[in-house]
């Protein structure tokens, strides 16, 4: 899903129509924090899942 340049563009359009220059910062930041602790979590998740197969390992040896 490769987006270009005038995709973008109508995107933000509309959601300037939608939400307003006030209100547009904010939900960028907010979007930003979501994925910042989505990216944390999947993050966390892939690190256990290396630890119970290092465990899994060790206790066959």
């Amino acid at each position: 899903m490769n987006l270009g340049f005038g995709e973008i563009a109508l995107i933000v359009f509309v959601a300037l129509l939608l939400f307003g220059p006030k209100k547009l910062p904010e939900l960028g930041k907010a979007a930003g924090k979501t994925l910042r602790e989505f990216k944390l979590a999947t993050k966390g998740m892939m690190e256990d899942d290396e630890d119970d197969k290092t465990k899994k390992t060790q206790k066959q040896v």
